[in-house]
């Protein structure tokens, strides 16, 4: 998916008997599902954010953040702001020549 003119990597993974597993990649972070660990995430120094309740990548990127890391506070990101506001904090500068 495109995001400030970059790519970013959405991941749905379908499950047995259970919602499926999300995760969208950016150049500096991630956005993930409740499935995965956030205290795990924050001991490995991740930039992660964490939303509930969603089944696709559009429902991660329309879903409000509901925790983070501390490196992820620190690239600006807050409970509450969208995924797709999140993801753009966590995209990479465009280095490319103007």
């Amino acid at each position: 998916m495109g995001v400030k003119e970059r790519l970013a990597l959405g991941v749905r993974v379908e499950l047995p008997e259970s919602p499926p597993l999300l995760v969208v990649v950016g150049d500096k972070g991630f956005i993930m599902c409740g499935y995965l660990n956030l205290d795990v995430a924050e001991e490995l120094g991740a930039v992660a954010a964490t939303v509930s309740g969603v089944r696709t990548v559009d429902d991660v990127l329309e879903a409000p953040i509901r925790g983070l890391t501390s490196r992820a506070r620190d690239l600006g990101i807050k409970e509450g702001m969208k995924g797709i506001e999140a993801l753009e904090l966590m995209m990479g500068p465009d280095e490319r020549p103007q």
